[in-house]
């Protein structure tokens, strides 16, 4: 036992965790931003654009998730480099919190296109309605003041965290529009205005998906070299 706790250290463990999850964001990301560029080619059949429309939900259940687990990985680091005070039992709360919020939110994957689907995505949303400013609060709160957050790289990267989560959740509104328009497009066929409303959501979610990107890979280093 003593041997395999040698190599079961407890932060390097969690470490690993972080950046499998940061890969499956940056990546996930990437992965549906090109599936859903042939959502808008009128020259396909719906069909074939409702199977890339899938293929981009499929995809985006891997950074939906990974997102959540970012939440209780970087404060139980941040906790072990003593960046960040709350340990313990909070830490053990945080967990089983995040657990059941990772349920919720793979239950309304797969359940998608019901009406259990549709309320357990907003009661995924609601969470962040509460997470967000708590994050964003917390965060310039301790770039001002030096705490509760003690390092201004993790207080700067909790506050950008915060934003993403914001882009994420306008791009989950912008996919939703998407299921709005092809209901439309089964209903009353292509039409020139349901074509323009697509090409407007894509050309819209192309502008975010960079700013997206660019704070991913921000706070990716922020945590790696942690400058200031």
């Amino acid at each position: 036992m003593e041997l395999l706790g040698m190599y079961l250290d407890e932060h390097l463990l969690l470490r690993w965790l972080h950046i499998i999850a940061m890969a499956y964001w940056l990546g996930g990301e990437w992965g549906v931003f090109n599936a859903a560029r042939n959502i808008t080619n009128p020259s396909l059949t719906l069909a074939e654009r409702r199977r890339h429309m899938e293929t981009a939900y499929r995809i985006d259940i891997l950074p939906r998730t990974g997102i959540i687990l970012l939440l209780p990985l970087g404060l139980h680091m941040g906790h072990n480099l003593g960046t960040q005070p709350l340990g313990g039992p909070w830490l053990v709360g945080m967990w089983i919190f995040v657990a059941v919020w990772v349920g919720l939110a793979l239950t309304a994957f797969f359940k998608r296109g019901t009406d259990l689907g549709i309320r357990l995505t907003k009661a995924d949303e609601a969470i962040r309605y509460v997470v967000i400013p708590a994050l964003f609060l917390t965060g310039v709160y301790s770039l001002v003041t030096g705490g509760p957050f003690s390092a201004h790289w993790y207080a700067a990267k909790a506050t950008l965290f915060s934003g993403l989560l914001v882009i994420g959740l306008i791009l989950r509104y912008v996919m939703r529009d998407w299921v709005i328009a092809f209901r439309k497009l089964a209903a009353e066929g292509s039409t020139p205005e349901l074509e323009d409303r697509l090409a407007s959501l894509m050309a819209f979610s192309r502008k975010l998906a960079y700013f997206y990107w660019a704070g991913i890979i921000t706070m990716a280093f922020l945590g790696t070299v942690k400058p200031f």
